[in-house]
């Protein structure tokens, strides 16, 4: 069975580490999942991405979740698992991290934005369908929560939706084509927190074991993928990666 320290060394012996980062490191901030019980997707049901466009009634819906927080995926705090991953990076010994959350705790614990990659958009701020100009929402609050007004473009004038990538949205071309490269580029890939089901992103773990890479996978159950990997830990991503990689002594 594998240990902790297997995954220390694993990590201490890898000369380019991906991280891969699902609900599960996030669920440790008080983040729900989509899929389990209780998760977001039981509680409330997706809009998807045909309907935000050609429904104002469910672009209001869609505009009425964000700011009354109903999915529940900002405003958390980073935990020991997030703190833990930015260490490994601001080290050099991570190159990315991929992630499928929309959270934005990897930025939020020191990773910078241009070694994130998110796979399905990001829940902090808004983004115009047409230009992609970004919108915060602290700007498009007024709009909508005071004059009851459907955000829109304030520069090109088109749909203004939460830059998260909904069911029926294109995934976008960018980030998938950047993880494609990093994952090739790797010779650790290291998942943390993630069931491993949604395709196309859980596509990558594989992609980097079949180029070479080793494998471990960190999660509470198991995947579909534990036969493939290298090393399999069913535990606590914060304590594990604490353990791994302790935050440094002050004074």
């Amino acid at each position: 069975m594998a240990s902790r320290s297997d995954l220390a060394r694993l990590i201490d012996d890898a000369r380019r580490v991906v991280v891969f980062t699902g609900a599960g490191i996030s669920t440790e901030s008080g983040i729900p999942d989509f899929r389990s019980p209780g998760g977001v997707w039981s509680k409330m049901k997706p809009i998807y991405f045909q309907e935000f466009v050609g429904d104002e009634d469910k672009r209001r819906e869609a505009w009425t979740r964000v700011f009354n927080g109903t999915a529940g995926w900002t405003g958390r705090a980073p935990n020991a698992g997030h703190d833990a991953v930015a260490r490994l990076v601001a080290t050099g010994k991570v190159a990315s991290v991929i992630t499928q959350n929309v959270d934005n705790l990897h930025q939020d614990s020191g990773v910078p934005d241009d070694r994130v990659i998110e796979l399905h958009g990001n829940a902090s701020y808004a983004t115009c369908l047409r230009c992609g100009l970004r919108h915060e929402f602290k700007d498009l609050r007024p709009i909508f929560v005071d004059r009851d007004e459907i955000p829109t473009c304030r520069s090109c004038g088109n749909l203004v939706k939460s830059a998260t990538i909904s069911f029926g949205q294109q995934m976008p071309d960018g980030p998938m084509e950047r993880a494609e490269a990093e994952t090739l580029a790797c010779d650790l890939f290291l998942v943390l927190g993630s069931s491993l089901v949604v395709y196309p992103a859980a596509g990558f773990p594989i992609l980097a074991k079949r180029n070479g890479a080793r494998l471990a996978i960190v999660n509470r159950e198991a995947t579909d993928l534990d036969p493939y990997a290298d090393l399999v830990l069913h535990d606590e991503i914060g304590p594990v990666m604490s353990e791994i990689v302790p935050p440094l002594a002050v004074g």
